[in-house]
């Protein structure tokens, strides 16, 4: 059941996974890669779930993940996909990691129409409600 006052708005979740060897990442990349294609065609909800190599820090998975809204991460809380990927993580000798998980109240296109970089973004009042 989503929070009151969350319901509609999209959850970010962003992630940094530290290994102890540049191996030890690109193997944890390569054997959760089913885990994370099921998360995405199994999980109602799911926009985008990833977890690929850092390219500037060889021990490090960057995680993102982007979910319609609350009810449908609780969900993936409880569904075998996440269950499967903890469980390749745990044993793929992760050594740390950072979550953190943002609540999406706009979003907006980041190019204008043309293709350029927009130079002002979220102008417009939030609606009221």
């Amino acid at each position: 059941m989503a929070a009151s006052g969350t319901q509609g708005q999209k959850i970010v979740v962003s992630a940094m996974l530290e290994f102890a060897t540049k191996e030890a990442r690109d193997e944890a990349v390569r054997t959760t890669a089913p885990a994370q294609l099921a998360t995405r065609v199994e999980e109602e909800g799911c926009i985008s779930y990833c977890f690929a190599p850092d390219p500037c820090v060889d021990t490090r998975i960057q995680v993102y993940e982007l979910w319609v809204d609350e009810a449908a991460l609780v969900a993936h809380f409880k569904h075998h996909t996440y269950a499967a990927m903890r469980d390749l993580l745990m044993q793929s000798g992760i050594i740390s990691s950072t979550n953190r998980m943002y609540l999406v109240q706009r979003d907006e296109p980041v190019y204008d129409s043309q293709g350029r970089a927009r130079e002002a973004f979220f102008t417009d009042p939030l609606p009221e409600g």
